[in-house]
């Protein structure tokens, strides 16, 4: 018994040891597949520890959250939810004195505002939140999206917005442009046609009296007569300038006067 023990031990071994070995011979695991375009691609390769670690980013405002005061009861409160475009907005610059809190975070997706979407909006207990999403999902910038799953995500944020009370205003997606060299690599990535499309599903969802939604269309006020982002607005095609900025922000406070009046009882 001891001999066929021994023998059994020093066959269980080598198959390990050859096993190992075909493994190193394989050298490193594969790197991320490529999306086709080089911009994306480095990206995605940088973010790779945000998407393992902290997936919805929930480390960059929990502290700012947990040092807010809960609102006044008289404080209309509001939160800008997004993306790059929101993230690089300066708030108190186009609504000086308002109540209004930035919880916008460059690159993400919806899955990912998702995520974070209970301790940046809900735990904050605004009245409003002001959605800007979708650009980054028609990007792929954290993998491959139908629209519908897009249109998914949008009609679960606010969903879970309507179980807090929260009244949603949803932002259209902002057109693009390929008009500087800066803007090329941005523009390929994201198709007019699909925003197009995002956004006409945007405006029925809201017009739906049962989703209690508001659409804030900033794309008709930005759009150039071929259907792009106007030039002047975005030095890279995506990002409002201030130029863009100075154009959404009487919109934004139009959305939410509409909201809180016909809230008021």
């Amino acid at each position: 018994m001891h001999s066929r023990s021994c023998c059994a031990i020093s066959q269980l071994i080598a198959v390990v040891f050859l096993t190992l070995s075909a493994f190193a011979q394989q050298g490193a695991p594969p790197s991320i597949p490529s999306t086709g375009f080089p911009g994306l691609d480095q990206y995605r390769a940088s973010r790779i520890a945000v998407f393992t670690d902290d997936y919805g980013q929930l480390k960059r405002y929990r502290d700012a959250n947990a040092a807010l005061k809960p609102p006044a009861a008289s404080e209309n409160r509001v939160v800008f939810f997004g993306d790059s475009i929101t993230d690089i907005w300066h708030l108190d610059e186009y609504f000086p004195g308002k109540p209004y809190i930035n919880r916008g975070i460059g690159g993400q997706t919806t899955p990912q505002m998702l995520v974070r979407f209970r301790q940046d909006v809900i735990d904050l207990h605004p009245k409003i939140v002001i959605m800007l999403a979708g650009t980054n999902d028609i990007a792929g910038n954290t993998g491959p999206m139908r629209l519908e799953d897009i249109e998914a995500d949008y009609a679960s944020l606010a969903e879970l917005a309507r179980a807090n009370g929260i009244k949603v205003i949803y932002s259209s997606v902002l057109p693009v442009h390929n008009y500087t060299e800066r803007s090329k690599d941005f523009f390929a990535q994201r198709s007019p046609e699909k925003i197009l499309a995002l956004n006409h599903w945007l405006k029925s969802y809201c017009w739906a009296a049962s989703s209690g939604c508001t659409y804030l269309d900033y794309f008709s006020a930005l759009v150039d007569d071929k259907g792009l982002l106007k030039k002047d607005l975005a030095d890279d095609g995506l990002h409002p300038n201030a130029a863009g900025f100075r154009i959404m922000a009487p919109l934004a406070e139009a959305a939410i006067e509409k909201v809180l009046t016909n809230a008021k009882p």
